[in-house]
């Protein structure tokens, strides 16, 4: 079955049918596995792929990229709330019935995640796998106290995170998601934090941000971690309002994940006219 038609069956198990998120665990020769969830987040559906992820890992040995993933989609399902407020920062939270239950089920995620990360990483100090997922937990707990709520704090996952990348770029240079989550960190430090604050933050470079999810796109990769450098690729160029070649990123993705409505939006918004 294509990847994207298994995700569709699975959200519709998942919050069509009724079929309870457990019992999908227990599925036999159709058990879902990560990708799927995986599919599910890229297609959009965060509080699916999160349910997906739980349910995978109850009956499976502890799995660092199972905690990476669902805290994304925690963190997005957290984004879509905040986002369709006006104020998207703290006030915005008080207001949003379900972002308590959220941000206490996205840290205790992060702190789960990380927690197993050090344990590997006190075993194994140079594990890629561990030293990426903790660096990625870590920005994602930045990004939501930074980014959706507009509050100072988070310096040490900041510089946690940015080390640990840093790590795994010198033993793997080709390592395309840490060099996608490392560009993160250069684009958002020089576009969104005053001078002084960009120097005690290490620096950081749109120019090379860009240059660098440019590249990390077009590596030779497995088909997820390419998948996270276009959508990457394709948020930086909306950013830099560079709308026409946003778009043709934004039509490769959409052939893989229909049901991504944020894709199908801006395709509608932005697609024909840069066909032209």
């Amino acid at each position: 079955m294509h990847r994207a038609g298994r995700a569709i069956r699975i959200l519709a198990l998942l919050v069509g049918s009724g079929v309870p998120v457990a019992a999908l665990a227990a599925a036999g020769p159709e058990r879902p596995a990560l990708s799927d969830a995986q599919n599910l987040f890229y297609n959009g559906h965060y509080e699916a792929a999160a349910a997906l992820a739980l349910s995978l890992r109850a009956s499976a040995e502890p799995d660092l990229a199972n905690h990476e993933l669902r805290a994304s989609a925690l963190l997005f399902q957290l984004k879509a709330l905040l986002k369709a407020d006006d104020d998207g920062k703290d006030e915005a939270f008080k207001r949003c019935g379900p972002c308590s239950a959220l941000m206490t089920s996205f840290l205790a995620e992060t702190g789960q995640g990380r927690g197993l990360a050090r344990t590997m990483l006190a075993a194994r100090p140079k594990d890629e796998t561990a030293l990426f997922c903790l660096g990625k937990l870590d920005l994602n707990y930045v990004w939501l106290q930074l980014g959706l709520l507009g509050r100072k704090t988070g310096w040490d996952e900041y510089w946690e995170a940015r080390h640990s990348l840093d790590a795994v770029l010198k033993l793997n240079p080709r390592h395309v998601r840490a060099r996608v989550a490392r560009a993160w960190i250069d684009y958002i430090v020089d576009t969104k934090m005053p001078w002084g604050t960009r120097w005690v933050l290490g620096g950081g470079s749109r120019k090379r941000a860009l240059a660098a999810m440019r590249s990390a796109a077009a590596s030779e990769t497995d088909f997820f971690s390419h998948v996270e450098a276009e959508f990457a690729l394709w948020d930086v160029q909306v950013r830099e309002r560079d709308m026409a070649q946003a778009a043709d990123v934004a039509r490769r993705l959409a052939r893989d994940f229909p049901e991504n409505r944020e894709l199908a939006l801006f395709l509608g918004a932005n697609g024909r006219s840069s066909q032209r």
